[in-house]
């Protein structure tokens, strides 16, 4: 007998009609998008129209789960209070300082992040960067520097918090440069802060691929961290190596994660350019990104999803983040399953946990793939799911949606992949992704309208 494989997935479509849930760090399907520097502006200088949003404009699906701000890149600025620059949104110049500090004021930002935290993600403050003046002297330097993010961005009082009232989610150390002796101490204080409050905090770091670390390895031994988004790009070791057994190395941070880590649970992230003017090495297609990802997420337990810089290049490149999260929330059910024993109350119940669903919606339905064609089956009727299986060696997938959403598509039967094309409403449409129940020219931009036919 063939083995059978079982995944489920819920669409794009349908997760916007769902309630939003809490960012679960333990998951291997999140996807990390760093935002605040404005590279796509960076490199489309005359394309102002796309350039960096507000970082609500990025919320507004559900694409991203978490969103480190870049930058806080000094330290101690002026009157020993840190810098912080976000590019085309709010800087020192552009928006002014609190007095005696070159600290910017960039409270009109709280009820941008507050929104983006109500649809389920993650903000957190990303230290360092490229250019980042960002070490410590002394042990105590460290520690007292932790009070200050902690009052500034987090869970403390400061009368000069950078984005008011908003509370932050915690800290990403993104450190390529200088020194990183005393970092443990400043860690494990944001650590002491965060263990009595009333959110969880989370620390994250932006290592190099080339393990260990030039800079982070050292903290990254000593502290406590949730999770590590791994810079495949830029370097050797990058995405465009990852068929040379000699240059890709995730094994190595899947070894760190296991036997290194303070964190034994900590998340490793595969992180990429967004596009191709993002960095200046390491950038793949998306369909090679996300076999890359799926593989890496078969064979390391300590895969936690993949991080993009950064959201205006993703953005700018046709969505290239929801292209990447729609694969990623592929989730294996069962494998090696012989047919024709299909437990259905079981594979409903699995989808219910991993989609952390109180109960399924009563019109929830179930698109069977076999070969390239997709049959909708009503969740309801499932004897006759069973039934289909049973005649079907050839059966591949189980996928759910939820049919409350308006389903207008050329044939509602059909999958379709990146470079198909389909005749709707008198105009040539050409695929850009994989695609299900996507109507051309809507919302989705899943389709290139390719004029009159």
């Amino acid at each position: 007998m063939s083995p059978l494989w079982l995944a489920s997935i819920v669409s794009a479509l349908s997760l916007s009609a769902l309630q939003v849930h809490a960012f679960d760090n333990s998951r291997s399907d999140n996807l990390a998008v760093y935002w605040g520097q404005n590279s796509y502006g960076a490199t489309h200088t005359n394309d102002v129209a796309n350039w960096q949003h507000s970082i609500g404009y990025y919320c507004q699906d559900d694409g991203i789960d978490a969103l480190p701000i870049a930058f806080l890149n000094v330290f101690s600025s002026t009157g020993g209070e840190p810098a912080i620059n976000i590019a085309n949104i709010c800087s020192p110049d552009g928006n002014g300082v609190f007095p005696g500090t070159s600290l910017a004021q960039c409270q009109f930002l709280a009820s941008d992040i507050e929104y983006c935290q109500s649809r389920g993600k993650i903000v957190t403050i990303s230290l360092g960067g490229a250019t980042g003046a960002a070490s410590f002297s002394s042990a105590a330097q460290a520690t007292a520097f932790g009070d200050t993010i902690w009052n500034l961005f987090l869970g403390g009082t400061s009368s000069m918090r950078p984005f008011g009232d908003a509370v932050l989610d915690g800290i990403d150390l993104d450190i390529e440069g200088g020194s990183t002796a005393y970092f443990d101490s400043f860690v494990n204080r944001i650590r002491q802060l965060a263990s009595g409050a009333s959110k969880r905090y989370y620390v994250t770091a932006a290592p190099q691929c080339p393990y260990p670390d030039a800079y982070l390895g050292t903290v990254l031994n000593q502290a406590s961290f949730d999770a590590v988004y791994v810079q495949f790009y830029n370097n050797w070791c990058g995405l465009q190596n990852y068929n040379n057994i000699y240059a890709w190395d995730y094994s190595s941070w899947d070894t760190w994660a296991k036997t290194v880590s303070v964190n034994p649970n900590v998340k490793v992230y595969i992180g990429a350019p967004a596009s191709s003017t993002a960095a200046g090495a390491g950038y793949v297609d998306a369909t090679t990104l996300v076999n890359i990802a799926l593989a890496t997420r078969s064979q390391y337990s300590s895969f936690g999803g993949v991080m993009l810089w950064d959201a205006s290049q993703a953005y700018g490149n046709n969505r290239y983040d929801l292209q990447i999260k729609n694969a990623l929330r592929l989730q294996l059910v069962y494998t090696d399953l012989e047919r024709p024993y299909v437990d259905f109350a079981q594979l409903y119940h699995v989808a219910q946990l991993q989609y952390d669903f109180a109960e399924l919606d009563l019109y929830l339905e179930v698109v069977v793939q076999y070969h390239t064609v997709f049959h909708r089956v009503s969740v309801l009727h499932h004897a006759s799911v069973l039934d289909y299986i049973s005649h079907n060696q050839h059966f591949a997938y189980l996928y759910f949606f939820d049919s409350d959403v308006s389903h207008e598509h050329p044939d509602t039967d059909v999958a379709y992949v990146g470079g198909n094309q389909v005749s709707y409403n008198g105009h040539l449409w050409t695929a850009k992704w994989w695609s299900y129940n996507d109507v051309p020219g809507g919302l989705a931009g899943v389709w290139t309208d390719n004029g009159a036919c």
